[in-house]
């Protein structure tokens, strides 16, 4: 009778297509294929692997803790799985889009995962300050803001003078698996070199061996930070187009926090907050006496956000 092929443990550190590149325990690294049609691996995904000559088959996706991941008409995009938090960069230039910063945090609530938002470029004064100012809304709703001022290394190894508050940062990322989402321009790139100083060369290891020879820039990878400390940073593309859909609109209010506050308010139960008599976010909108609890740009977004996601789907 023959013996069923052994199944070895890994983690997904980096996925292109249908391919992946797992890790065993002991470091060793090889590309592997879902076998069939069954669900895809992604990064961060713990795995049960068979051994098929010098590559590998995925026989098993262990069960996750949440799921990162964006929706649109047309396809679910997977950031990674099994996150303790996502660090949102963002820049005082080029100039960031609240709706783009409130769909990441969003998806982020819808799975229980800890979002850190931190402005880059705190060196240009005059645009940082505007920026930080906006984001105030953020802060008052417990979000973690921080400030950065991300310097590449030079060649000798060395970053240029002046502090880049590295040093706040780092604190949050140890002992975590942290997905660092960003829109183009924002350091996102010298945020990981600065933290993985190989993370380059390892990019091109990954590259090659997943797409055949030719780079890319749409895989999504895992750099240890420390691995000792199980600290480890996962950089993906893809934050210029956010989809919700997978998000039901009557459960929008509930993943923004600043709405989310005042909704016990409400005279019925299924309030939209549209239009409602009795609605507790209306009356809280409406209130003239002090600063609004509800910046008129946030629930700006809410309104455009429940349309988009009440459209009926073929």
């Amino acid at each position: 009778m023959a013996t069923s092929p052994k199944l070895e443990p890994g983690l997904v550190v980096a996925g292109h297509g249908r391919h992946v590149w797992v890790e065993t325990p002991d470091g060793r690294r090889l590309i592997c294929h879902p076998r069939g049609k069954k669900g895809q691996a992604v990064v961060g995904d713990r795995v049960l692997w068979q051994a098929t000559q010098d590559e590998g088959t995925i026989e098993k996706v262990e069960p996750r803790r949440n799921l990162f991941y964006r929706q649109d008409e047309i396809r679910t995009k997977s950031f990674a799985a099994n996150l303790d938090q996502v660090l949102i960069l963002i820049a005082a230039e080029p100039e960031y889009s609240e709706s783009q910063l409130a769909r990441a945090l969003i998806a982020a609530e819808a799975e229980h995962i800890r979002p850190i938002i931190a402005l880059n470029k705190s060196d240009l004064v005059q645009p940082f300050t505007q920026a930080w100012e906006r984001l105030a809304v953020f802060r008052d709703m417990g979000y973690t803001v921080l400030p950065l001022a991300l310097k590449p290394r030079t060649e000798t190894g060395h970053t240029d003078t002046g502090t880049d508050d590295l040093h706040t940062l780092a604190p949050l990322l140890e002992g975590k698996t942290t997905l660092v989402l960003g829109p183009s321009g924002a350091g996102k790139s010298t945020l990981i070199n600065r933290l993985v100083p190989g993370a380059q060369v390892l990019t091109n290891e990954i590259s090659t061996a997943l797409n055949s020879g030719k780079h890319t820039t749409t895989s999504t990878s895992l750099y240890w930070v420390d691995r000792a400390s199980h600290t480890a940073m996962i950089d993906s593309p893809g934050f210029q187009e956010f989809g919700l859909n997978h998000i039901e609109p009557m459960h929008l209010a509930s993943l923004m926090p600043d709405i989310k506050a005042f909704t016990s308010n409400c005279k019925f139960y299924n309030c939209t907050h549209l239009h409602e008599p009795g609605c507790g976010v209306i009356s809280t909108l409406k209130d003239t006496a002090g600063a609004p609890a509800i910046s008129a740009r946030r629930y700006k977004i809410y309104i455009d956000l429940f349309a988009e996601l009440s459209q009926k789907r073929y």
